[in-house]
């Protein structure tokens, strides 16, 4: 995997082989980010990756100079190698070792951007009980968004927050708002 843009442009990221993690291709996080640029100046965001896993999308994000960025994912091997590789960029990221569920929560953070990429064997009651609590709780700001990477086969169309979906080869991007 490696940083798309911004300040560690080109810079690439190497995984351990044993961390359970599908790390987003460096094709469909391109064609995410430039959804993205077209709606938000990216340095006045902040952030919430849930299901963060090895951090890619943290990395784009800090890379690309968001101003406050929480990583969560409740895997240790993957917070340390989160921790371990902000370090190593220079990047400010809060890297939390916790379930997504339990951190959505328990916190009092508003965030304009939430993406979660969770394990591609979520059901789509799963999906529908994250999506709801987000809602439930106002996690977002004004013009806020949920974005939800998930396998083109999961349908969530029909919750009342959703606007789009976006499909690029196999994995699908949804976007919700408030």
């Amino acid at each position: 995997m490696r940083i798309i843009s911004g300040n560690n442009r080109g810079r690439r990221i190497i995984a351990p082989k044993n961390l359970p993690v599908r790390p987003t291709t460096d094709k469909s996080k391109e064609a995410l980010f430039n959804i993205l640029q077209n709606s938000y100046e990216i340095q006045n965001l902040k952030i919430l990756d849930l299901f963060s896993g090895t951090g890619n999308i943290s990395y784009e994000f800090a890379s690309r100079g968001a101003i406050e960025i929480y990583s969560i994912d409740k895997n240790i091997k993957c917070t340390n190698f989160i921790k371990q590789t902000s370090i190593n960029l220079g990047m400010d990221i809060k890297v939390i070792k916790s379930d997504a569920f339990n951190f959505i929560k328990n916190t009092k953070h508003k965030f304009d951007i939430i993406f979660l990429d969770p394990p591609y064997d979520f059901v789509v009651n799963e999906y529908l009980k994250i999506i709801n609590e987000i809602f439930s709780k106002n996690l977002l700001n004004i013009e806020g968004s949920l974005i939800i990477e998930h396998s083109e086969k999961i349908n969530i169309s029909e919750h009342p927050n959703f606007e789009k979906s976006r499909n690029y080869g196999g994995c699908s991007f949804s976007f919700f708002y408030i």
